[in-house]
C-alpha cells in the first residue's frame, strides 16, 4: 500500500473527551468521560458518559466486559456498576452461545478449508 493510498488519522474533534478513570483495584474500573471543545473547556451542550469496565476469568482466559452506565452522576455509576456489570455478562455469554449453535450447525464442505480456521486440510478427502 503505497503512502496515498493510506487513510488519514485525525481525531474527530466536534467528538472530545476528558477521562477520569476511578477503579477499586479489585472488580473494575469506571471512566466518567467528560466532553469538552478543543480548548479543553467543559462542552455543556453533551451529556457525561459513564463507561464501566470489568474481566471475567473463564476457562479460556480473562473475558473482557465493556458497558454503557446510564447514570448523572459519580455516585449514580458507582450504583449501577454491578447490575450493568452482570447484564453485559449475561449478554456476552447469550452471544458466545449463540455463535457456538452456528459454528456447530455449519456444514462443512470438502475442498473449502473446514476445520483448522479455513487452512486447507491437507489434501485429504473422504468419499
Amino acid at each position: 500500500m503505497s503512502n496515498d493510498q493510506l487513510p488519514e488519522i485525525k481525531l474527530d474533534t466536534e467528538n472530545l473527551y476528558r477521562e477520569e478513570m476511578f477503579t477499586d483495584h479489585k472488580v473494575g474500573t469506571l471512566r466518567k468521560m467528560t466532553p469538552v471543545t478543543v480548548a479543553g473547556e467543559v462542552d455543556s451542550s453533551r451529556e457525561v458518559l459513564f463507561v464501566g469496565q470489568a474481566q471475567m476469568m473463564t476457562p479460556a482466559g480473562a473475558l473482557p466486559l465493556n458497558f454503557e452506565i446510564a447514570a448523572t452522576s459519580l455516585a449514580e455509576a458507582l450504583e449501577k456498576f454491578g447490575t450493568e456489570a452482570q447484564a453485559c455478562l449475561e449478554r456476552t455469554l447469550e452471544e458466545l452461545r449463540e455463535m457456538q449453535r452456528q459454528q456447530a450447525s455449519s456444514i462443512v464442505v470438502p475442498g473449502q478449508g473446514g476445520g483448522m480456521g479455513g487452512m486447507g486440510g491437507g489434501g485429504i478427502q473422504l468419499p
